[in-house]
């Protein structure tokens, strides 16, 4: 007898917080969505201060069967909650699928959905399908206008979600339901929910790359954890940040039985370069024994630090130049 399908394929997890210029972008993506099967959206809102809420309760007024949101009255995140989607979003998802999207990103084509779900279904054996995204840069921040890790539609083993060059766009992660049914501890205890998504699917398979950017990655929002990251003592912050990570990749090598040692014992070492890149500590980041990592750092970022190392004082008027440029167009 043949097993029928659920009513839901795709559940969409979207967590926000004091997103209000955004959410709209983010929603439409989602709604602009042409599919021949049937998916909910699952947003989580941690007690916004601005009008994100109003936003996302006025679209789900109108798309009632749709849009089922979690509207916070106290913020989950500053009582150390970390693991958000997890404990809010995933439980009630009822679809095969689940695809990610926080609410400063959004979706820009409106067969994405469609083209990886029938890429998983046509492959059960693959944990995990991401594709690239384009970077829309908030404020002053000099980066990459792409988040393009591989060239080319590719198949990537787990090694190589493990430890990797290049970070993945969370929202185009697309993952089978299944896999977050029982959430270990080094995914509940980590400080962010991308990476250790991705080493979950690495413990249960491969995935598939697809090379096109159908996403937008907003980088520097106000709101944005890499925002948040940068108040305060930020040095401090990226210890405490790389020393949770180390204990999460610690924490999956016990979890998969030490299957991937090797592979994780990289990814800490690349972890701990990179730490050493957002911190300055640039004696350590030029070290022989750090080469390899050097190396693998785009071409504008490898000529920021040789410039800061020796002309410090050209250095800081250059930024002081770029951020006053930044404010003369807004």
């Amino acid at each position: 007898m043949a097993t029928e399908k659920p009513e839901v394929m795709v559940s969409v997890c979207c967590i926000t917080y004091n997103q209000q210029s955004y959410i709209r972008d983010a929603l439409e993506g989602f709604l602009s969505q042409k599919t021949d099967f049937s998916w909910e959206l699952l947003i989580h809102d941690d007690a916004s201060t601005d009008g994100t809420a109003r936003i996302i309760q006025e679209y789900a007024d109108r798309y009632p069967d749709r849009i089922f949101p979690i509207l916070q009255k106290e913020n989950q995140y500053s009582q150390g909650l970390t693991n958000i989607s997890g404990t809010f979003n995933f439980p009630r998802a009822r679809g095969r699928y689940i695809a990610m999207c926080e609410g400063d990103d959004y979706w820009t084509d409106p067969n994405k959905l469609a083209r990886q779900v029938a890429f998983m279904e046509a492959h059960p054996d693959c944990s995990l399908c991401f594709h690239s995204a384009q970077v829309e840069v908030q404020g002053r921040a000099l980066t990459e206008r792409q988040m393009r890790p591989y060239r080319g539609d590719r198949r990537v083993s787990p090694e190589e979600i493990i430890d990797k060059t290049s970070g993945y766009p969370t929202a185009s992660l697309l993952f089978r339901r299944e896999m977050v049914k029982q959430l270990p501890d080094f995914y509940v205890q980590a400080p962010i929910a991308d990476i250790p998504l991705q080493l979950l699917a690495a413990a249960r398979g491969w995935a598939y790359y697809m090379d096109e950017p159908m996403c937008v990655y907003r980088l520097g929002g106000a709101a944005s954890w890499t925002a948040l990251m940068k108040q305060g003592d930020y040095e401090k912050k990226q210890r405490d940040y790389a020393e949770a990570m180390k204990r999460m990749y610690l924490g999956f090598d016990k979890e998969s039985g030490g299957r991937f040692k090797a592979v994780v014992d990289r990814a800490i070492r690349r972890l701990v370069f990179l730490t050493q890149v957002n911190t300055r500590q640039y004696q350590e980041v030029l070290d022989k024994k750090n080469r390899e990592f050097y190396r693998e750092l785009n071409l504008r970022t490898r000529f920021f630090i040789r410039l800061e190392r020796a002309m410090p004082g050209f250095y800081r008027w250059l930024q002081d130049w770029f951020h006053s440029r930044g404010t003369e167009r807004k």
